[in-house]
């Protein structure tokens, strides 16, 4: 068995200006104000409709993510509806095969430190998911079949598309003290890197700490 950290990866090349200058471009054609684009124009045009709430504009342009987290992280991404989705599959993915070590993979829980007792108890009973993952494809199960006693915890790579307004509400409830300390682990990390690359669109969102 294999415990990793979880981690997201930008699949999608971000060019910042570029970004503000096609919002721009859609945006103002609701005002008949294309006559007012100039080299640097986008930049005030999109804080400006983002101030005053007129958030369907960034609708459209999209950004791709892969996240690598744990099951139970990725049923939480997958509630975005107004997001495309790609997901590895329990049902043909065989752990027994070379291409996945011959071992199940676990994201590493935030909330337990290894050598605690609580992070025995974590790591024993994935092991023993992972027994009888392997003891059930030798009885005869298949993949689809045995996943049924994989852990939460285990590993998987989701691809998330989601357009700019879409990406905004995630990080809104993501990033929230309320959110699932897993989901923050990945969701706050990947805000402030959305805000080095374009931050006139997420610039204004701010992570609030947990009341202690």
């Amino acid at each position: 068995m294999k415990i990793i950290s979880p981690s997201f990866e930008i699949l999608t090349p971000l060019d910042g200006q570029a970004i503000l200058k096609h919002i721009e471009l859609c945006g103002r054609v609701c005002y008949k104000s294309e006559d007012k684009i100039t080299d640097t124009s986008a930049a005030t045009f999109v804080a400006s409709i983002i101030k005053r709430g007129h958030e369907a504009v960034l609708e459209h342009y999209d950004i791709t993510v892969k996240f690598i987290c744990d099951r139970g992280v990725s049923h939480e991404l997958v509630r975005h509806r107004l997001a495309s989705y790609c997901q590895e599959s329990t049902r043909y993915c065989n752990y027994s095969k070379d291409g996945f070590g011959r071992e199940i993979t676990v994201i590493k829980p935030i909330f337990l430190v290894e050598g605690t007792p609580g992070w025995d108890i974590w790591r024993d009973a994935c092991r023993c998911a992972e027994d009888a993952y392997f003891d059930m494809l030798t009885f005869g199960c298949t993949p689809q079949e045995a996943r049924s006693v994989l852990p939460n915890s285990l590993k998987t790579e989701v691809v998330m598309t989601a357009n700019l307004r879409e990406w905004r509400h995630f990080f809104k409830l993501r990033t929230a003290p309320a959110a699932h300390p897993q989901m923050r682990e990945l969701a706050v990390p990947l805000l402030h890197r959305m805000q080095e690359l374009v931050p006139v669109v997420f610039g204004d969102l701010e992570v609030p700490h947990e009341k202690s």
